[in-house]
């Protein structure tokens, strides 16, 4: 008899899941509480710019994401980023230094003094850490490579990917396998060059070599294919009101277009975020509230701004720039974000995305909103040398937008694995277990949809 899963959250992770799920016989049903599919990831098209609200691109991690693009007829569709791309700036002292990629450009650049080019060579002579499991990213960074270091590459890295501060951040949970270089070979140089014989044999990439790619009409384009493929086993704004165990399953109630509603099924997968899951799981254990409710998502503001080429005095040859704390700017940096991918604007604009708030800054909230935006504006137009207001502008506000993978998130990964195995036929998912990036996402779905089948006594997903 074929089981029927009931999918909550139209997010990549839970669109993904799903899909794999139904190539694998299963009944699927998925109940998305927002009128669109996406989750974070967001796509607009106004007065001839696009943007990516969410997330503005993918990095070619696994397989599994070239064989979503082929069976979802999106081959078409596909961008890869410009080879400019892979140039990315750091600003300091108010001037954009290209970070340095091999060692002959880390010997030639600025950015890093003597000092802290000469404490790197010391790194394969660090020992192992003794409290790893509870070890920020700061303290392996500053112990492992220096202060300088942890101020000019990580700081800026940390606030570009998870708008998160490093002080904070757990090492082992939120870059497992940085972590897991000291843990297995000893030190990152030594452990970056043995590790790479091992991503060969599993056919994954790195990030750092990783192909970054999106689609023509934005990175919506990916889930709206996988729920074209769903089409009436998709179900939009419906609110999942609750989750109940029964004798021969679950029940999933859920309200939609003013009527309530509900799904027999035989398991539940849940992809929504921390905050909403701790509201339908808790009847299971009381402490699946707490542990979700202590998962901290900063809010986020996105701001897009066009231009006209010629007014612009910065060269456009890079991924954009990412800025330091010490540099006391009033946003986190900035992608180039026509310059990655074409279709974004003509060729006489360029247009830009950048990033204010997250844990760095959250209290900017609490600031006028029009004056903020106005001295992001400025600072953004003198370190990038534009003479001229901008032609197009907008914004996106998360007040909840990345989950932060802080100190002690070891606990909370324990309790969620634990929960599953107490409640079989109960699987949660999402971008607060297993990495946040939209490949993170994509390569967990795969390993949310095998455990499924596991539990169901199904082959694996191929």
């Amino acid at each position: 008899m074929t089981k029927t899963i009931v999918v909550i959250g139209a997010g990549i992770s839970g669109l993904t899941t799903a899909y794999l799920l139904s190539k694998r016989g299963f009944n699927i049903r998925i109940l998305e509480r927002k009128s669109e599919v996406g989750g974070s990831i967001e796509s607009i098209k106004e007065n001839g710019f696009l943007f990516d609200r969410g997330p503005n691109s993918a990095l070619e991690t696994t397989p599994l994401i070239s064989q979503l693009v082929e069976e979802l007829n999106l081959k078409d569709e596909l961008l890869y980023a410009n080879k400019a791309a892979n140039k990315r700036y750091i600003l300091r002292n108010n001037e954009l230094h290209a970070l340095p990629m091999s060692p002959p450009a880390l010997i030639k650049t600025k950015l890093f003094s003597a000092k802290a080019k000469l404490r790197l060579l010391t790194e394969p002579f660090i020992g192992r850490s003794e409290d790893g499991y509870y070890q920020s990213l700061a303290e392996f960074v500053r112990r492992r490579l220096g202060q300088e270091f942890l101020d000019y590459a990580i700081n800026p890295f940390v606030a570009g990917v998870y708008a998160g501060k490093p002080e904070e951040l757990s090492v082992k949970s939120a870059f497992p396998k940085l972590y897991a270089l000291e843990e297995k070979f000893g030190g990152l140089i030594i452990g970056t060059i043995r590790s790479i014989r091992e991503r060969k044999k599993r056919a994954e990439k790195s990030k750092q070599s990783a192909r970054m790619l999106s689609f023509k009409s934005g990175m919506i384009s990916l889930p709206k294919a996988i729920a074209n493929y769903f089409a009436d086993k998709l179900i939009l704004s419906a609110e999942v009101i609750s989750v109940d165990k029964t004798a021969e399953g679950f029940i999933v109630s859920y309200r939609h277009s003013g009527i309530d509603e509900a799904i027999v099924c035989d398991a539940v997968l849940s992809t929504v975020p921390s905050y909403v899951a701790g509201n339908l799981f808790s009847k299971f254990d009381k402490k699946f509230k707490v542990h979700s409710d202590e998962i901290y998502y900063p809010p986020v503001l996105v701001y897009f701004l066009a231009y006209e080429k010629k007014n612009i005095g910065q060269t456009l040859d890079g991924f954009g720039f990412l800025i330091p704390e010490k540099e006391n700017k009033s946003f986190l940096g900035a992608l180039w974000s026509s310059v990655i991918f074409p279709y974004r604007a003509d060729n006489n604009f360029a247009t830009f995305t950048l990033f204010i708030g997250g844990s760095r800054y959250p209290d900017f909230v609490k600031e006028d909103r029009n004056k903020l935006l106005e001295k992001v504006r400025k600072e953004f137009e003198q370190l990038m040398k534009i003479k001229s207001d901008p032609v197009f502008s907008a914004y996106r506000f998360w007040e909840k937008a990345i989950p932060q993978y802080n100190i002690g998130y070891i606990e909370h990964e324990r309790f969620f694995d634990e929960f599953e195995k107490q409640n079989p036929g109960l699987f949660i998912s999402g971008n607060f277990r297993g990495g946040i990036s939209v490949g993170d996402c994509i390569k967990n779905a795969e390993l949310v949809a095998n455990k499924i089948c596991v539990q169901f006594t199904m082959h694996n997903v191929q």
